[in-house]
């Protein structure tokens, strides 16, 4: 492929920009850091932080496809990539209210939740912008390329947080320094910082990404709004093969994301890490999905999109069995020494296997979805797309927090999510790699 265009650049800037939100927010500090300071108490910090994520899910579910046949009949992608970038960076400044110990935890889930949807919508304009970007061979080249650009964002962001800002028990960073500008460790001021520096990474970086992406032609069928997302909706059991395909990223998507939700907070309750070491796992899974992210843009290209899923999917499935049978004195669920770091070690290289799997899992999904698709209702398809992702959103946090609240254990609460991700590979039999117009073969 020739070098990137500056609009292909500008659109790439979006995964780099908001990518903080899920590595430093989500995922390795700020979600750690409300079950075990804010809750005071992993095992109900896990609890809590389910539900807002189940919550969040449904409410994304049902506004996602509607939002995206509005913005196909109006042509305006980008207004609503603006609209939702303001509520996301009013979200994430919020959280920096978030004290330890404090009462205050449903506010702070709220304006969490809040931040999220609102990040999460925005990506679906960003992604229905992707077909217009290069020729359909290429589509998976540049998705790899903007997911592995997004993940090299979030490196950059974590390791700026881990050298600068966020302290361990000892009041320091990885610098084996206070956290800057004179933040108070013993309130948690430089780990709630992360909040306000994630907010300014994404209006900072956002400005390439408005400068250099401009909207595509409204196609004439594209004046239909709702009456067409009816319509959509009425022909997909007529398309067996997109079906399949919703319903099977409707359940590897769900595990995935429970994955990256819950790595931290497994982390912290299950192996007892601290926030640093935390940090340090997010760095080798971030790096492991930058490189696989790109490299999955050529698998794409030479094997396909639904080749590539099934390995995924399936190399996920094998990570959380190990995850499952693996605690502080037990790997693959046999005995090690108390002092062993061998679980830690296991650990380690399921995130860095998470990273991999994942990091091309998302990326190669996008440009399934391309294909299968049907170009003239690309952001509606990208709805469905979001809303197959969140209708059982609730359903991996659900069921980990049942699960999780029935056996008082973290490592128990995970199995959900093998099951799901064996479920979605199971349907993928039923997806054609042809995509649009085609029949399941």
């Amino acid at each position: 492929m020739a070098e990137p265009s500056k609009r292909v650049w500008g659109w790439m800037f979006f995964d780099w920009a908001s990518q903080p939100y899920f590595t430093l927010m989500l995922t390795f500090i700020f979600g750690p850091y409300f079950a075990s300071s804010v809750v005071n108490d992993p095992v109900l910090g896990q609890e809590y932080w389910g539900w807002m994520l189940a919550t969040t899910g449904f409410i994304i579910a049902i506004s996602a496809p509607l939002l995206g046949s509005i913005a196909d009949g109006t042509g305006s992608r980008l207004r609503w990539i603006g609209s939702f970038s303001f509520i996301y960076f009013g979200s994430a400044i919020s959280l920096w209210w978030a004290f330890p110990g404090s009462g205050q935890w449903m506010l702070i889930l709220v304006a969490f939740g809040i931040g999220l949807t609102a990040v999460e919508l925005a990506t679906i304009f960003t992604n229905a912008l992707l077909p217009g970007l290069a020729p359909k061979s290429e589509l998976g080249f540049v998705s790899g390329s903007g997911w592995a650009f997004g993940y090299a964002g979030g490196i950059v962001a974590l390791l700026i947080s881990l050298l600068l800002l966020v302290e361990n028990d000892a009041g320091v960073t990885l610098l084996d320094i206070p956290p800057v500008f004179g933040l108070d460790p013993d309130a948690r001021e430089g780990t709630r910082a992360t909040a306000i520096f994630t907010a300014f990474w994404f209006a900072i970086f956002m400005i390439p990404f408005f400068l250099w992406v401009r909207d595509g032609p409204v196609s004439p069928r594209d004046s239909r709004t709702v009456n067409g997302l009816a319509d959509t909706i009425r022909s997909l059991p007529g398309q067996k093969s997109l079906m399949a395909y919703l319903a099977s990223s409707m359940f590897y998507r769900d595990a995935l994301n429970g994955l990256f939700a819950f790595g931290g907070i497994y982390a912290t309750g299950v192996l007892g890490w601290t926030q640093i070491e935390i940090g340090v796992f997010g760095i080798a899974s971030l790096v492991s999905g930058c490189i696989f992210a790109w490299l999955g843009g050529f698998a794409d290209r030479k094997f396909g999109p639904k080749r590539v899923i099934v390995f995924c999917i399936a190399l996920l499935s094998l990570v959380c069995a190990v995850i499952v049978t693996t605690s502080a004195d037990m790997v693959l669920l046999f005995r090690v020494e108390e002092d062993s770091r061998m679980p830690d070690i296991v650990f380690m290289l399921c995130g860095c296997l998470i990273g991999a799997g994942g990091g091309v899992l998302q990326a190669v999904s996008r440009t399934m979805m391309v294909v299968q698709a049907n170009p003239d209702r690309m952001t509606e398809a990208f709805g469905l797309y979001a809303f197959a992702g969140r209708a059982t959103a609730f359903l991996a946090p659900a069921l980990i927090a049942t699960v999780t609240l029935v056996t008082g254990d973290q490592r128990l609460g995970v199995i959900p999510l093998l099951f799901l991700f064996l479920a979605g590979l199971a349907l993928m039999r039923w997806v054609n790699s042809e995509g649009y117009g085609h029949e399941v073969a």
